[in-house]
């Protein structure tokens, strides 16, 4: 009898962290299934609310390599993707959201490149679309036209998730980088399961902390589809609050130099800025005067800036009472 051929290993952990996402799950699994390299495929459902983990275990059942893990309550998706880490056996993590879909040979070329540069993570322009049209390529997060590569620092990384960027926040947080699983256990570095807004952005500032060789490559096949009622763009006050305090973690370790450090701090800043606002909102809906009042002792460029959102709003309830915000231009 002949033997069975060895199975080859595969190149990278596709981690995918799922919560009601039964709409759109098996577009994003079958665009892990047809990797063109092997790959290892870690679903962790959040406790979803529909049919969400009942899909993902059908579609995994008789694909090798491919398993379910179910949590016990819903934690957020950084403890779900913490979960599936745990679970990988691959060299390479490979986080795909569970609305969002792949190329078949992302991982391949990514994992080529990665360990030719001896990198620790490799990120790609993601191509940003909509469900009208989830594979077109006219738009990209970063850049609209080809870069060639780019060596990410700290200090950049962080300047580019700051107000007034590029135009808009968040850019290079919402990356998708090939990271090697060695580099996160050596370095003990792991989701800040406290955090529901962000946890992507603290993660890849801390592995740049610590040292990772990281670079910003073009696209290579990440379509992220952008929705209106997505999570990452529903955020509470606490979230806000949560996102100030690991911003001041990450300002407490000792090796940033002083470009990275200035960074993070204006990141935090800005951060803290929405969050005083947020803050504020809530106090005026609560009648909470003490509350209101003890706001006004944020630092000096926090106070300066919850003071212009409130003459912003005072000069726009002006002109909605006189009739002006209807007025054709």
């Amino acid at each position: 009898m002949k033997p069975a051929a060895p199975v080859a290993p595969p190149r990278a952990t596709i981690v995918i962290a799922a919560y009601n996402a039964e709409a759109t799950l098996e577009r994003a699994l079958r665009s892990a299934f047809a990797q063109t390299v092997p790959v290892e495929v870690v679903v962790v459902d959040d406790a979803s609310q529909d049919g969400t983990a009942d899909l993902a275990e059908r579609l995994c059942r008789s694909v090798p390599r491919a398993m379910v893990l179910r949590q016990p309550r819903n934690a957020g998706p950084a403890a779900a993707r913490n979960r599936a880490i745990e679970a990988a056996t691959a060299p390479w993590i490979a986080v795909l959201d569970a609305d969002d879909h792949m190329a078949p040979d992302r991982i391949a070329r990514l994992a080529a490149e990665a360990e030719a540069g001896a990198l620790d993570c490799l990120a790609d322009d993601l191509y940003m679309v909509t469900e009208a049209d989830p594979a077109a390529t006219a738009r990209r997060l970063w850049s609209p036209d080809d870069f060639g590569r780019m060596q990410i620092t700290l200090a950049f990384f962080a300047s580019a998730n700051t107000h007034g960027s590029r135009g808009q926040r968040g850019e290079l947080g919402f990356i998708k980088p090939l990271m090697r699983r060695a580099f996160l256990q050596q370095n003990g570095l792991r989701y800040a399961e406290d955090l529901r807004l962000a946890e992507d952005y603290i993660l890849y500032a801390r592995a740049l902390a610590a040292g990772a060789a990281f670079r910003l490559v073009d696209p290579r096949g990440y379509f992220a589809v952008y929705r209106e009622n997505s999570l990452s763009g529903c955020h509470s006050t606490d979230d806000l609050g949560a996102l100030v305090q690991a911003d001041r973690r990450l300002l407490s370790a000792p090796e940033l130099d002083r470009s990275a450090r200035a960074a993070i701090r204006l990141h935090c800043r800005e951060v803290h800025k929405e969050w005083v606002w947020r803050r504020m909102i809530d106090a005026v809906r609560a009648r909470d005067l003490r509350s209101m009042a003890a706001l006004w002792l944020s630092p000096p460029a926090v106070s300066a800036a919850l003071l212009g959102k409130l003459l912003e709003q005072a000069w726009l309830r002006g002109r909605r009472r006189l009739g002006l915000g209807r007025r054709e231009s």
